[in-house]
Parts: C-alpha cells; structure tokens; sequence
C-alpha cells in the first residue's frame, strides 16, 4: 500500500467517499462524488483521473468508477480511523456538532500508534463502563490546570 504520509488529505477524504457511494450504489460517478464532496464535477473529474494513475480508482471516462483493491485498502483505513474517533469523542458527551468537527480536524493527522492507542481506549470503556462513568463524574467537576 502506499506510504500514509504520500497520502494527502483531499485524497482520503475522496477515496473514503467513492467507497460510501460504491456501497450505496454498487459504483461512484463523478457527478454524485462531486455533490456529495461540494466541489465542481471538473475537479472531482481530475482528482479521479490522478487516483486511477495513483492505481486507487478503477475508471472509464464517462462511466461510473470503483476502487482497486489498493483504493478499498485505504478507504477502510480512513473509514476505521474516522469511527474510532467519533465513537471516542461521543463517549467522552462531546455535542453532535463538536463531534463532527473535531473529526475531521483532527483525523488525517494522527499516528497509526496514536489511533491504536485510541481504538485500545474506546475498546477498554465499552469493556469498562464504570470506568468511563467515573471519568466522566470527573470531568464535569475537575478543574483545568494551566
């Protein structure tokens, strides 16, 4: 697989939308990429077109598009990545919107030894509710030192 740090966020973020629109749909087509991404259909057009030369995207001009198994590889990765962060942040009351928005701040800058010991933490609270609730207690009354 190529190296995460070669990866760049734009194309995470469109490869982790064709796999959404290819499960939903069976393919992607660029015209549904580019609503569900709020970018116009000639620049999703070429970001599809570099994927395919990066080996990400199986395509045909004018045809829908699916991923390569290399595509599939690391849209699964981003796809793990982002619900192991939101399920983090929800456990810990974090607002909806909060929520959302810390996610994709937060999600294509993280070590994969960073995620680990989050996904171990999610792993550990829902084993360990008590845990998690006496955190919680805590956090509503704990003061933050500067």
């Amino acid at each position: 697989m190529e190296a995460v740090a070669s990866r760049s966020e734009s194309t995470e973020d469109h490869l982790e939308r064709i796999q959404e629109l290819v499960e939903q749909k069976g393919y992607a087509r660029v015209a549904d990429l580019a609503v569900s991404l709020g970018l116009s259909r000639s620049a999703v057009s070429n970001m599809v077109r570099r994927l395919a030369n990066r080996g990400f995207v199986n395509y045909e001009k004018y045809r829908g598009f699916t991923l390569t198994g290399e595509g599939r590889a690391v849209a699964d990765h981003v796809k793990v990545r982002h619900e192991t962060l939101t399920e983090m942040l929800q456990l810990l009351g974090l607002s909806p919107e909060t929520v959302k928005q810390e996610v994709e701040a937060i999600e294509h800058h993280l070590k994969p030894e960073t995620l680990q010991v989050f996904s171990k933490l999610v792993r550990f609270w829902r084993q360990h509710p008590g845990d998690l609730q006496a955190f919680l207690k805590y956090n509503k009354t704990a003061r933050v030192e500067t």
